[in-house]
């Protein structure tokens, strides 16, 4: 999908924003991830198609957001950028959500704002076995290009947003960006460096016993 690079790591600057919580809990293949990309400095690339209901996330808090995912089962992240849908978080109160994740699939979760309110994100860990996703999946990313008519309520469509999920690290992360083209937030081009590179943030829960890779 997206072109290799990856952009210099970006730290979290003065969050002025940041929660966690828990809902309760009832190898690599195509597109596998790189953590070794030379920087890119690319400008991010159009939004493709007409905006939709179904290819549009939100963050609200950490209750009540939504994630671009495969629509079928198996489905790997990579071979879903072209027909990935949106579900919502169980407890969203979007009106737009028409599909949800099952209860406890989103184990834990963390929504920091940047303090110039350039972008808001969401970092986590997941309970693969709570969907449909292969666990061997080393995953992949979404953003304004695929799939078609994805955008984040956060900027609207055509603002910059990236999204990446990584099943066979138990581990998600979403971050909206507020303008278009916004390469220092939002670099679409580390669609293969991972979570932690491409979206600094929380991904050990300590406080609720909780870490993606365990």
């Amino acid at each position: 999908m997206a072109e290799d690079g990856l952009a210099p790591r970006h730290n979290l600057s003065g969050p002025t924003k940041a929660s966690s919580y828990i809902l309760p809990r009832s190898q690599a293949g195509p597109g596998k991830l790189d953590k070794r990309q030379p920087p890119d400095t690319r400008p991010t690339p159009e939004p493709t198609g007409a905006s939709s209901s179904s290819t549009t996330v939100h963050i609200i808090d950490e209750h009540d957001f939504a994630l671009l995912l495969p629509d079928r089962p198996g489905e790997l992240i990579s071979d879903a950028e072209s027909d990935g849908v949106s579900y919502c978080t169980p407890d969203s109160t979007d009106p737009a959500c028409s599909k949800r994740v099952q209860d406890g699939f989103i184990r834990a979760a963390a929504v920091t704002t940047s303090d110039d309110g350039s972008y808001i994100q969401v970092t986590g860990c997941l309970d693969v076995s709570k969907s449909s996703l292969d666990p061997s999946d080393s995953g992949g990313q979404f953003d304004v290009r695929f799939p078609n008519g994805a955008q984040c309520t956060y900027g609207g469509y055509g603002a910059s947003f990236i999204q990446l999920v990584e099943p066979a690290a138990n581990r998600f992360c979403l971050r909206c960006c507020r303008s278009r083209d916004d390469q220092i937030n939002c670099n679409s081009h580390q669609d293969r460096a991972g979570c932690q590179t491409a979206i600094p943030g929380t991904y050990d829960f300590p406080s609720l016993g909780v870490t993606c890779e365990e």
